[in-house]
Parts: structure tokens; C-alpha cells; sequence
């Protein structure tokens, strides 16, 4: 039976979405399929930016230390830097041009000003090595790549490059770092649509090196639509309760929220920055996760919304000095990126004023995939939500596309406008990842009860989850086997309270004694990200175990070495 809180948000999204609502939905074909689509979205974005930056002109925008920057001004510079990159750096409709770099204004306004020249946003992951940085650019064939100074230093290593890196200090405010392209410029910008190519972001699947995931314009504008229809509903029911507390409600204060996740993941990308000009939001940045700083902010700002992974949550919940700050504007305290504990969703409703909520998405779905609201996540603590309407259409398949009983498990799959057009350059990987009627396959495996709400309870790839970060095991595993003295190698996720999992490895050397595990971790250190080094090495002197395929029997190692680990 539906809750009261699920029938009040079917009701309001029915009038938003129906006819003469304020988002209709009209229907496009895709994969086939008569798909919903919210008709009343702008055409791409550009199109967007421009008339929220318009609406919202002298609303605050951009918060980061002492820079304070209005949509009106974000906008005017964005412009300032298409126009540039067409003039000063030739960029086409079409050319992948990467930003590795921190969060930063500057870096918003980049990506404002290569998606309104017309370019493609190709989004590089700020922690990646050398190694990871070269073969993701090459693989997606990045002309250009702005960078800030430490991943300017990472580029540099790389031999006979074939792009080039443009500098930047994302440290000074923008009109300094980014002042080479805010001179005027007479050029004119491209006509765009919704086909056009916009955003590449790279995924870490089971098979080892990222893959670039590409997004049409409409696609990723579908992605904001979709988010904005929840907002905008729960908006509308907060509305209905004020009402029915009497005039002696406060004055609504200025959407606000922390950018504390890096805008390369697409949940900083699409839910937190491009969804706040849509609402007016606020968004104050911080260049580095401190709880503690965290709440300073919150109390300064008057924060409204937070939303990070589990851990950043739970760190403010948890804090000695939590008591200290007022917390109080905040009415809703989000997470997504990794499944948060129930004892974490029932202390921050008893212990914070800000009400527990926990979405689910992926990069190839633009973020966009379920949500469990307030009541209804206290009740169902250890579920994902509902299908995110009006979206969102989520199955349970089999592993030849078929649906499964209810209640039985399978794997997620998600078919909606917003899902992105195609890994670039693997025509093979893109329609592996898609039944044969348009869901894309997670790889999650779950299920849903007679309410609809999805109960993720395994994985069909070999990834881990660190914090919110995908880990492909096959790649750290690759990593180590590049060590001359690694024989054998074997990784897999360990219970971490404060991650929910972190990589550990066992390896067995081609000569016993010859190195440490703290040899190891120096080595992987040097060609993978941090997030990736194993936080645990064990040395076996026995050769792995085999099943009768000759793979290694990860099953029993991941089991014996996690015993082994609680047991320390």
C-alpha cells in the first residue's frame, strides 16, 4: 500500500506534468521506443543557461571563499569564453575539450563556455595519475585541456602529447585565472540542438579502464528536467504544509547548498550545479572535505540542502563540535554515490534537524534513477526509493531481458530520455550495456517490492564502491601485475566503516621475500589514484586458489581475507 507522502507526490507530479502544468511532457522515440520527455525544457543547453541566468540575474550564484559571483556575472563570462575559444583556440562544434582541475568558479564557467561553443565538456578525473589522465584523453581524442596547476604538472609528463593543456590558477578569482578569454571578442557562436554532442564523463566498469560516457545536450538537459520535477514537487507539498500551519510560517530563504563532491561526477555535475540555475540556487564551494568546515558554512551561508556520499553525512553527525553550529536552515540532508547504513538514516533523523533522503543514479543514466523521500526512507531504510518521476522507467531483468517476478532478484536496468547516447568509441561496450528495448544495465543487482521500491543487494561487476568512488578491481589488478615481482594477484572490497568499502589485495610473489606489501602500495601509488591504492596488501606464499576454469577463486579469498581483516 502507498504511503501518504507517495500519494501526495503522484498527485502533484500528475498536475506538474499534465496538461497545462508547468513541466508537460510530450514523447520522442529512442532505442526504438515512445519515451516521455519534459516538452517545456530548453532545446540544450546554452539555451538554458541563458534564460536562468536571465531569471535570475542578481541572485547569488557562485560562493568560494571571498569571490561572490551572480548568475548575471557567471553568465556574462561564460559568453566571454566561448566567444574566445572559437577565436583564440579554433574549437568546432564537436571537439572534446577536457577540464581537469579542482572545483572552482573558474571551473564552471570553462564548462559553461565550451558547451555554448559549441564544444563537448570532457570531464577528467582530478585524482587521476598520469597513466589514467593519458589514456582517457586519448581515447576520446581531447584537442584541448584546461588544467590547474597540479594536473598541468601531471600532463607535463606525458611524451609526444597530441593536445594541448592550457593553464589556469584556479586559486585567484576568475576574472584573473580565467583572464585571457574574457577579453571581448567578435565572433559569432554556433547554432546548437539537442543532438548536438556535450558532455563526456568517464565510468569505471569491470573491465579496467574508464569508458567515456557521451550525453547529447538533450539528453543531459532531460537529466536536469527530471531532477527539477522532484524539487519542484516536494517544493509544492512544502508549500501545502506551511499553508496548513498558519500565517506564522517564515520567509522562504534563498535555495542554497555546499559543492563538497567533485563536479567530474556527475552528481555535482548534473544535480547540484546545472539543476541550480533552473531554482536560483546558491552554491558555496569547498576546495576540500572538512566536516568541520563543512558546518561553518552551513551556519554563514544559511545552507538549505546538502547532499554528498554517506561518509560526508555522517562525519558532520558524528562530530565533537557539532553542537556548536546551527544547522537548522537545512531541511534536507541528501546522499547518493554509495548506499548510506541504517543506523545512519535513523541518527540523522533523531539528531539532526535536516530530514535523511538517498538518491540513485549513474553517469549513464545522468544521475537520473530513484529517490527515497523523508517518511518514506525512514520506513524503508535500506532501499534506493522509487523510480524518479516523470522519467524514469525501472525494471528488474534477467540476464536476456526479461522481466522477473516481483520480489525476485535481476538487474537493475533504467530506460528514460535522459540516458546517454554511447560509450565513444565502443560500439560493442554501448550495446552490450543495452537490452534490445532501450534499458540500459546497470549491473546492480535488486529487487522490488508490491511498492515499487528498489532494494539494491549485490553487484554483477567487479567493482568497488569507495565513498562514492567506482574502483574497477581488474584494473588495480592490472596495476600490481605491472610490478616485476607480482606473480599473482587477486582484489577485492573490505568492510570500511567510514567508506563503506576500501580495496584490499592479496598477491603472491614470484619469489618469496623479495618485497613487502609496503613496496607494493609506493608502486601502485605512482600510476593509479590514491582512492584506488589497495588500503590492505597481504603476501601469500602459496600460489592463489583456481576454480576449474583456471581463474582465480576470488569468492573464497574476498570471504577469507575479510574475516581475517575484522578478526585484527
Amino acid at each position: 500500500m502507498r504511503t501518504e507522502l507517495d500519494q501526495r507526490m503522484d498527485a502533484v507530479m500528475a498536475a506538474m506534468t499534465g496538461e497545462g502544468g508547468a513541466l508537460p511532457l510530450g514523447r520522442v522515440t529512442r532505442f526504438g521506443q515512445d519515451l516521455p520527455y519534459i516538452a517545456a525544457a530548453p532545446p540544450h543547453l546554452a539555451a538554458y543557461f541563458a534564460h536562468f541566468s536571465a531569471q535570475h540575474a542578481d541572485t547569488e550564484f557562485l560562493v568560494a571563499g571571498d569571490e561572490r559571483l551572480t548568475y548575471a556575472q557567471a553568465h556574462a563570462a561564460a559568453m566571454k569564453v566561448a566567444r574566445a575559444l572559437i577565436a583564440d583556440h579554433g574549437v568546432a562544434k564537436g571537439d572534446r575539450i577536457g577540464i581537469a582541475a579542482r572545483n572552482s568558479p573558474s571551473w564552471i564557467v570553462l564548462y559553461m563556455g565550451i558547451l555554448i561553443a559549441g564544444g563537448v565538456a570532457t570531464l577528467l578525473n582530478g585524482w587521476w595519475q598520469k597513466e589514467e589522465l593519458e589514456a582517457s584523453i586519448r581515447d576520446v581524442g581531447v584537442r584541448i585541456v584546461f588544467a590547474d596547476p597540479p594536473r598541468t604538472r601531471r600532463l607535463a609528463e606525458i611524451a609526444d602529447a597530441g593536445w594541448r593543456v592550457v593553464e589556469f590558477d584556479d586559486l585567484k578569482p576568475l576574472d584573473v585565472a580565467l583572464a585571457p578569454l574574457l577579453a571581448d571578442r567578435d565572433v559569432a557562436l554556433p547554432d546548437l540542438s539537442g543532438d548536438d554532442h556535450a558532455t563526456i564523463l568517464f565510468t569505471s566498469g569491470s573491465t579496467g579502464q574508464s569508458k567515456g560516457a557521451l550525453s547529447t545536450h538533450f539528453q543531459v538537459v532531460q537529466g536536469i528536467f527530471n531532477y527539477l520535477a522532484s524539487a519542484l514537487m516536494m517544493l509544492a507539498i512544502a508549500t501545502q504544509d506551511a499553508a496548513a500551519a498558519g500565517p506564522e510560517a517564515p520567509a522562504p530563504l534563498q535555495p542554497a547548498t555546499l559543492l563538497n563532491v567533485p563536479l567530474f561526477h556527475v552528481t555535482a555535475e548534473v544535480p547540484v550545479m546545472l539543476q541550480s540555475f533552473a531554482i536560483g540556487r546558491k552554491l558555496v564551494l569547498m576546495p576540500k572535505w572538512d566536516a568541520a568546515e563543512a558546518m561553518r558554512l552551513i551556519q554563514q551561508e544559511k545552507v538549505t540542502y546538502f547532499v554528498g556520499v554517506p561518509l560526508m553525512s555522517f562525519e558532520m553527525l558524528t562530530h565533537p563540535d557539532r553542537a556548536n553550529y546551527d544547522l537548522s536552515t537545512v531541511t534536507d540532508i541528501a546522499a547518493g554515490g554509495a548506499p548510506r547504513p541504517v543506523e545512519h538514516v535513523k541518527r540523522i533523523d533523531q539528531e539532526m534537524e535536516g530530514a535523511p533522503l538517498i538518491g540513485y543514479g549513474l553517469t549513464e543514466t545522468n544521475g537520473v534513477g530513484t529517490g527515497n523521500w523523508r517518511g518514506n526512507y525512514l520506513a524503508k531504510p535500506n532501499s534506493a526509493g522509487r523510480p524518479s518521476l516523470p522519467l524514469v522507467d525501472l525494471a528488474i531483468l534477467d540476464d536476456d531481458g526479461r522481466p522477473v517476478p516481483q520480489g525476485a532478484r535481476g538487474e537493475v536496468c533504467i530506460r528514460s530520455a535522459a540516458n546517454f547516447q554511447e560509450y565513444w568509441g565502443r560500439p560493442d561496450a554501448t550495446a552490450d550495456a543495452f537490452t534490445d528495448d532501450g534499458y540500459f544495465r546497470t549491473g546492480d543487482i535488486g529487487t522490488l517490492d508490491a511498492e515499487g521500491y528498489l532494494f539494491i543487494v549485490d553487484r554483477k561487476k567487479d567493482i568497488i564502491i569507495r565513498g562514492g568512488e567506482n574502483i574497477s578491481c581488474q584494473e588495480v589488478e592490472a596495476a600490481l601485475y605491472e610490478h616485476p615481482e607480482v606473480a599473482e594477484a587477486c582484489v577485492f572490497g573490505l568492510p570500511d566503516e567510514r567508506f563503506g568499502e576500501v580495496p584490499g589485495a592479496v598477491v603472491h610473489l614470484r619469489e618469496d621475500g623479495v618485497i613487502e606489501a609496503d613496496d607494493l602500495i609506493a608502486f601502485l601509488s605512482q600510476h593509479i589514484a590514491a582512492f584506488k591504492v589497495p588500503q590492505r596488501i597481504w603476501i601469500a606464499t602459496d600460489p592463489l586458489p583456481r576454480l576449474g576454469t583456471e581463474k582465480i577463486d576470488k569468492v573464497s579469498l574476498r570471504k577469507a581475507y575479510r574475516e581475517l581483516a575484522a578478526a585484527a
